[in-house]
């Protein structure tokens, strides 16, 4: 098997993830744009941050696929099925993927989506879509609380791999694994996926109530409700409870809903602004995943008729343009007494 390794993206986590890699591998880097392959190739450096030198780019998907039987895909999601169709022609079944995509792929029949089965039908994970669109077999996900930002200037962090392949595990772990990125393994893939795009939401909200003025007893009350609204509607759709309450779950969570170098975070505080999607979009050099995925959590909470507060608000929020502080003041008072549900 080659020693290369291959990066499907350039983003802020494609560039970690590359770093993270090149410190013990020959590392490929796929982008599209001429700008970023002579950075990586002539200045070893991308999105302002030095790169090992055994890391290089190249715009062919051709060279990715021959030179690389690791490849980790770290794409936004409504990327990643154009890209899955582009490098097919390049891929067999001995081929290993592990994206780092916290995301759903929302397809267009998904608009009149009404029952569970149909939404079901619809909406896939990145492991699905990779499914669907290759030869690849052997399958993972990277998941966990891994703020691009933090990886990036050397700070500790750890993630979750998952997969129904004990050797993707084991490989993913012998190309990243470091004194400073710690790895746990997971079978429950489809629960680490749901995971890491729901929080997105979550996230999202509480960027909305901080942005609003409200503190740390909010936020706490918020991430704990959301976990729980997070894992009723993955357990409607088919996902385990178990990965919510580990490192890709709920640690996953907190980082993401606290921290100001989150893009869902930091979306939510636009929108306490006042500014439009549109005005957040030109201000955001990369996508708020979260956005997308508040669509396909509020219509599974309507389909399986589960009592989800948080998510019908953030809804009413983002596409009905309910007034944000008479939202929020709604959810807090709302008066669901259960505390823990889902055990």
């Amino acid at each position: 098997m080659s020693t290369k390794i291959g990066v499907l993206g350039s983003g802020s986590f494609g560039t970690a993830i590359s770093r993270l890699l090149g410190k013990n591998n020959e590392v490929l880097i796929y982008t599209r744009r001429d700008a970023i392959l002579k950075s990586i190739n002539e200045d070893k450096t991308l999105k302002g941050y030095k790169l090992p030198n055994s890391v290089s780019a190249t715009m062919s998907l051709e060279e990715i696929g021959r030179e690389c039987k690791l490849i980790f895909p770290v794409i936004p999601s409504q990327y990643l099925r154009e890209v899955m169709k582009d490098i097919s022609p390049f891929l067999d079944p001995s081929h290993i993927m592990i994206h780092g995509t916290k995301g759903l792929d929302i397809t267009p029949a998904f608009e009149s989506a009404e029952t569970l089965q149909e939404i079901k039908k619809t909406v896939f994970t990145m492991s699905e879509v990779i499914q669907q669109e290759t030869s690849v077999i052997r399958i993972g996900a990277l998941a966990g609380p891994n703020l691009s930002k933090e990886i990036l200037d050397g700070q500790p962090a750890a993630t979750v791999i998952a997969s129904l392949f004990d050797e993707v595990i084991e490989m993913g772990i012998r190309a990243l694994a470091s004194k400073q990125f710690i790895i746990f393994g997971s079978h429950n893939l489809k629960g680490i996926e749901l995971a890491g795009a729901l929080k997105n939401t979550i996230a999202i909200a509480s960027g909305l109530m901080n942005g609003i003025g409200f503190g740390k007893n909010v936020q706490a009350l918020l991430i704990t409700r959301g976990l729980r609204e997070m894992i009723h509607i993955a357990i409607s759709v088919g996902a385990e409870l178990r990965p919510f309450l580990g490192t890709a779950g709920i640690g996953d969570l907190i980082a993401t809903a606290t921290s100001t170098n989150s893009r869902n975070y930091t979306f939510g505080r636009y929108l306490a602004e006042g500014k439009t999607i549109e005005e957040i979009g030109a201000l955001m050099d990369e996508v708020a995943e979260g956005y997308r995925t508040v669509k396909f959590a509020y219509k599974t909470v309507i389909a399986a008729d589960i009592d989800a507060p948080m998510t019908k608000t953030l809804y009413s929020v983002i596409y009905e343009d309910k007034p944000i502080k008479n939202a929020l003041i709604d959810l807090i008072q709302n008066p669901l007494s259960v505390d823990v549900d889902f055990l």
